[in-house]
């Protein structure tokens, strides 16, 4: 996924984060607020795997990568299990 693509996506994605703020605001459905927060979710997982997967291919073919490709992928997997366990959620306040 190119540069533009990606940030085409955040801008999406942020468009998304705003109308849940908008939701919260008016006090629509919980039903609703959660669909649109798992659906913001889902379109952030899919650019961040465009972004690592863009950065693995670009170690792949430099000379020397291996050390590079293991860092992120110990990087990616740490912080996944991270975050699906609940742990490391920002908080705010």
């Amino acid at each position: 996924m190119e540069q533009k693509e990606i940030i085409t996506r955040l801008r999406k994605v942020e468009g998304q984060v705003r109308g849940l703020q908008r939701m919260v605001k008016e006090g629509q459905d919980c039903e609703a607020i959660i669909t649109q927060l798992m659906a913001a979710r889902s379109a952030l997982d899919k650019v961040g795997v465009s972004i690592v997967t863009n950065h693995l291919e670009q170690c792949l073919s430099s000379p020397n990568s291996q050390h590079q490709v293991e860092r992120m992928l110990n990087l990616v997997f740490s912080r996944y299990a991270t975050s699906s366990s609940g742990e490391g959620q920002a908080t705010e306040g």
